[in-house]
C-alpha cells in the first residue's frame, strides 16, 4: 500500500487540509493519506499549541467519515522534537509492508534542503507537492527530481493560524472547519 504522510500540528485541522489529502487519494496513485499529528514542530513555538491529545482528537473526527484519510499519533511517543527523517526510520520499522511518501506544500519545497538528513529522505521516499502561494516563488533543485511530483491541486489559502486568530474575535468561522472539528473546539472552548 501506498502511504502519503501529511505531517502537521493541525492546530486546528481545517478544510484546506482535507481537500488537500482528499485530491491527493483521488488524483494520484496514493491510497491512502495518513495525518501524522507533529507534537512539536522544529520550527514552532511550542506554546502555541494545544495539547497534542486535543489536536489528534480534532484529526479523529475530521476523518471519520474518510476510509481513505487516516489519523496517525505515531510521533506522540518519539523524541521530541521530532524530525521527519526519524519518523520515516520508525514508520517503516513498524511498517514495513506500506510505502511511505511524503506529502508537502510548494512553499516548504523551498526549505527541504534544510531539513535533517533531507538527501535520506529523497534517496527513499517520494514527494509530492502540492501549490502555494508564497512571496518568493523561485526555481529550487528540486524541480527536477525524479522522486518530485507537482501536483495539480487546488490551491487553498486558509490557515490554522487565521482561524485561531478569528475565534477569540467571535468571527464565525465554521465553514472553514469540518462540522465535528467546530463542535469540538465549541464545546471545549479553545482558541478563545
Amino acid at each position: 500500500m501506498k502511504a502519503g504522510l501529511y505531517f502537521g500540528t493541525f492546530n486546528p485541522i481545517h478544510i484546506g487540509h482535507m481537500i488537500i489529502a482528499n485530491h491527493m487519494t483521488e488524483f494520484t496513485d496514493l491510497d491512502e493519506v495518513w495525518f501524522v499529528v507533529t507534537p512539536h514542530n522544529p520550527f514552532k513555538k511550542k506554546n502555541t499549541l494545544l495539547e497534542d491529545n486535543h489536536r489528534y482528537q480534532m484529526v479523529l473526527r475530521a476523518t471519520d467519515d474518510y476510509p481513505k484519510l487516516k489519523p496517525s499519533n505515531i510521533e506522540f511517543a518519539l523524541k521530541q522534537p521530532n524530525y521527519t527523517v526519524d519518523t520515516l526510520a520508525h514508520l517503516y520499522d513498524k511498517y514495513s509492508e506500506n510505502n511511505f511518501s511524503l506529502i508537502m506544500g510548494e512553499d516548504n519545497l523551498q526549505s527541504f534542503h534544510k531539513w535533517k538528513n533531507y538527501e535520506v529522505i529523497l534517496q527513499n521516499h517520494e514527494i509530492y507537492v502540492y501549490p502555494r502561494i508564497y512571496q518568493q516563488k523561485e526555481i529550487t533543485k528540486f524541480h527536477n527530481h525524479p522522486k518530485i511530483h507537482f501536483i495539480d491541486a487546488p490551491i487553498v489559502e486558509i490557515s490554522s493560524t487565521f482561524i485561531r486568530k478569528a475565534i477569540p474575535l467571535k468571527k464565525n468561522i465554521r465553514t472553514l472547519l469540518p462540522h465535528e472539528v467546530w463542535k469540538y473546539l465549541d464545546e471545549m472552548n479553545f482558541y478563545k
